[in-house]
């Protein structure tokens, strides 16, 4: 079994941050990818940010100069940082991985994992 769990989210007044945290667990081989997307109500579930093993990252253009994704060394927690927040930044965020994950004896699969969601509220 493999879980994310997310936590930091709140209620934030514009302009204030928060920082999500998301960590992986379980029988966990390795992890590549690992990012946040997020989904507001009515809308579509969008990519907010990405990093990679090597450490590259991709950003959706709304949050590139508030947002910082980065990872711990052991590479099993994710963090947003999440500066000059915006009310129309208020979503449920999702942390999602893709992890090579150990499914019996000795045979792993790789897959994509979602955290069960954290929400950000941003108002005055």
């Amino acid at each position: 079994q493999v879980q994310l769990v997310e936590s930091g989210g709140g209620l934030v007044q514009p302009g204030g941050s928060l920082r999500l945290a998301c960590t992986a667990s379980g029988s966990i081989g390795s992890i590549s990818a690992m990012g946040w997307y997020r989904q507001a109500p009515g809308k579509e579930r969008e990519l907010v940010a990405a990093i990679t093993n090597s450490g590259s990252t991709d950003y959706a253009d709304s949050v590139k100069g508030r947002f910082t994704i980065s990872r711990d060394n052991a590479k099993t927690t994710v963090y947003l940082q999440m500066n000059s927040l915006k009310p129309e930044d208020t979503a449920e965020y999702y942390c999602n991985a893709r992890i090579n994950a150990r499914i019996t004896g000795s045979a792993y699969r790789s897959q994509n994992y979602w955290g069960r969601g954290t929400q950000v509220t941003v108002s005055s």
